[in-house]
């Protein structure tokens, strides 16, 4: 019989203009507590991003998103958060803020293969 796993994820947005609450969504960090897994994926549309405001820092967009995605991994030298534990790091990526990087809630579900269901999750909320 195949394990299956209980996870979490959440949907990443850039807020071009956080004051207007839109959103684009441009990745997903799905959580499995038991596998000790994590894992970030996004992807930037940066012509679709300009045409919400011709203001936002796109540079500071993508280093923000470097960010996002070393800390999730653990990543040595990348401070404080990044060498909290797995679980620990996804709580603090998806809590609440008004940056031009949010999450969306986070949502549950059950899978037999996390890396799949993280291709499938990035291809159908983000691409």
């Amino acid at each position: 019989m195949q394990e299956r796993y209980l996870y979490e994820y959440a949907v990443i947005r850039v807020l071009p203009v956080v004051e207007r609450e839109e959103f684009i969504n441009v990745g997903i960090v799905l959580f499995c507590k038991n596998a000790k897994y994590i894992s970030v994926k996004y992807q930037l549309n940066e012509a679709r991003l300009a045409s919400f405001s011709d203001e936002l820092d796109i540079h500071q967009v993508k280093l923000n998103l470097e960010s996002f995605e070393k800390i999730a991994m653990g990543a040595a030298n990348c401070g404080p958060i990044a060498e909290l534990d797995v679980p620990s790091r996804f709580r603090w990526l998806t809590a609440v803020r008004s940056s031009a990087i949010q999450t969306s809630r986070p949502h549950p579900g059950i899978t037999h293969n996390l890396n799949q269901t993280a291709e499938r999750l990035f291809t159908e909320l983000v691409l």
